[in-house]
């Protein structure tokens, strides 16, 4: 296990949800799955109790803790895409797969969790400054999958 290590707390998913992420990111696996040692507020012996996965590089632990706590947009894994296939299938795997789409890149995934798939073309045009970044960030406002080509040309005026 990695000396840091997002935690994201589950209902009682963890291990289905680090498995799609682990077929949907590169650089994603599944490292191991932990079994409760004995009855747990929320599970019984022998339920799994954690999962230790990467995501796109980023260690995380997926606890079942049960339904006390839910995933909202304070935390999020911002995914950098170098196109539009790209942007599209990451974005269809995550809504296509009992998600949610929701503004500006965003979405949330069937268990909750929010993901931002932002293509690097709009972060190199907030990161251009001035009126370039004003045009991208406004056409971007619009929008709810991003749109590679419009923040292109909004970039060029």
């Amino acid at each position: 296990m990695a000396k840091n290590t997002i935690c994201l707390w589950y209902d009682k998913d963890a291990e289905a949800a680090a498995r799609f992420y682990a077929e949907t990111f590169p650089d994603s696996a599944v490292h191991a799955v932990h079994r409760a040692p004995a009855d747990f507020p929320s599970g019984k012996a022998g339920d799994v109790l954690t999962v230790e996965f990467t995501v796109a590089g980023v260690a995380c632990l997926g606890l079942n803790g049960g339904p006390a706590f839910k995933h909202n947009e304070a935390f999020s894994f911002q995914i950098a895409t170098d196109d539009q296939e790209e942007t599209d299938r990451y974005w269809n795997a995550i809504v296509g797969n009992g998600g949610q789409e929701s503004a500006c890149g965003w979405c949330k995934d069937r268990w909750g969790v929010s993901w931002q798939i932002t293509p690097r073309v709009l972060m190199e045009a907030l990161a251009a400054g001035g009126d370039e970044a004003k045009r991208a960030f406004t056409s971007m406002m619009d929008m709810t999958k991003i749109d590679v080509a419009a923040i292109e040309a909004a970039r060029r005026g």
